[in-house]
């Protein structure tokens, strides 16, 4: 096999992120080759439709490609035309596992190098790259490129590289979704948009909202699209990077499902994420009666909000209580508590996926707080509560009993001295609340 000329780069890849890297390496001076699966031409370099003419032709192959298959499957199609010393340089983002297993097969001439940044900062050579290799040679070599399109920044192994990039793009993810939250409670106030952006470009979010300041602007109807017209990051790619750091981590990611689930093409750009609309009335209307059956005690609010077959379960005096809707029901007296001016309810959290939801809710009932958690499904058009648990914090008597100590009976909503609910018991078995106290359960 002849020797590639040394300033032949090929850049396999020619989505958004690769056709832009193609094309500021040829506007430094560097002869680009490229290659797509689509076979999508490219404005500013050459292409072929085979990917081993294009390793063939280059000392530097550079990946930028969706995800660890995409990466394996290109490798394995172009790997024979890969000259012994042609240095291979991913910049994809893949799962730590996957880069590992790269950097093992193609040895001292592979660099892990994947990005922080998009389109914007590859035009202005500003992106912030985080380089691996097991030889230091071959990122010497590779440095040049990589400094033509950013800052190099060199990390300890291929896995750390790849980690901290789905770090980064968690961190992304966070603010996304800060964005949404802080527009919504905007909306809310009747606040216009522009003057929210703003004041959002002096903070924090000031980064993500300059960047993508067009489709924050544009009308909920339109957000979708004008971040599908400009996207330089889509939701699709964002949430296969969330979804490798959750399977990687093994821990809980609220944002791998918080962007998954955006009610938006996953080609938009993440702008349609932030821009995404709050949810419905129909799905917040149970919510609403059941905070309307605690303020006015009484229990057809309940009846309205909850499925018949729902269950409302939480820790009573350390054991376990599960009631009916019934059950649950007779605990309230038909009239506000007598503290009810006091009393406050927050719905804190929303969660819809199709047709199930999840929400929580904080209330404040005299010395005691309770979180509500609850478990919603649409039946037809209409939403209501399937099950709901609860803990409940307050001022600890004795053990894990929290009630205020001036009223001991208070806690179980009884008169005070009556017996507790035992493990395994339900409300039915106990007298209910004392009618005067008006002290209802969350």
């Amino acid at each position: 096999m002849s020797t590639p000329p040394a300033h032949t780069v090929a850049v396999l890849g020619l989505g958004r992120l690769g056709a832009s890297i193609a094309a500021r390496l040829a506007a430094q001076g560097r002869d680009v080759i490229g290659w797509t699966r689509s076979g999508r031409p490219a404005d500013a370099v050459r292409t072929t439709a085979d990917p081993k003419d294009a390793v063939a032709q280059a000392r530097l192959v550079l990946l930028a490609l969706f995800d660890g298959p995409a990466c394996r499957q290109v490798l394995d199609e172009a790997g024979d035309s890969l000259a012994a010393d042609t240095i291979v340089v991913n910049v994809s983002t893949v799962a730590h596992a996957e880069a590992t297993r790269l950097a093992q097969e193609l040895g001292p001439c592979y660099v892990h190098a994947p990005v922080i940044g998009s389109v914007p900062a590859v035009t202005t050579g500003t992106l912030q790259i985080l380089a691996a290799a097991s030889d230091a040679t071959a990122l010497e070599r590779a440095r040049p490129v990589l400094e033509a399109l950013g800052t190099v920044r060199p990390a300890p192994d291929a896995a750390t590289a790849a980690a901290l990039k789905l770090i980064a793009n968690q961190g992304l993810a966070g603010t996304v979704l800060a964005l949404r939250d802080t527009l919504r409670q905007a909306d809310a106030l009747g606040l216009p948009r522009a003057q929210v952006l703003d004041v959002l470009e002096l903070g924090h979010l000031g980064g993500l909202v300059a960047s993508r300041r067009h489709a924050l602007e544009a009308p909920p109807s339109d957000a979708a699209a004008a971040g599908a017209g400009r996207a330089t990051f889509t939701i699709g790619a964002l949430a296969k990077d969330l979804a490798l750091l959750a399977a990687a981590s093994g821990t809980p990611l609220r944002g791998a499902s918080g962007v998954g689930d955006t009610p938006a093409d996953p080609e938009a750009d993440i702008a349609a994420a932030a821009t995404a609309p709050a949810p419905g009335d129909a799905v917040l209307r149970p919510l609403r009666s059941y905070i309307r059956g605690h303020a006015t005690g009484d229990a057809r609010h309940f009846r309205d909000a909850f499925l018949p077959t729902a269950r409302i379960e939480g820790i009573r005096d350390g054991a376990f209580t599960s009631w009916t809707l019934d059950e649950y029901c007779a605990l309230f007296p038909g009239r506000p508590a007598p503290d009810e001016p006091s009393r406050s309810r927050r719905i804190d959290a929303v969660d819809v996926h199709g047709t199930v939801a999840t929400a929580t809710m904080t209330l404040h009932h005299g010395p005691d707080t309770f979180t509500d958690i609850f478990l919603l499904v649409r039946v037809g058009e209409e939403w209501r509560i399937a099950n709901k648990a609860y803990h409940r914090r307050g001022t600890s008597r004795r053990g894990d009993h929290h009630r205020p100590a001036q009223d001991p009976g208070a806690d179980d909503h009884r008169p005070a001295g009556e017996a507790a609910p035992g493990p395994g018991t339900s409300a039915s078995d106990t007298r209910g609340p004392d009618p005067e106290s008006g002290d209802q359960e969350t």
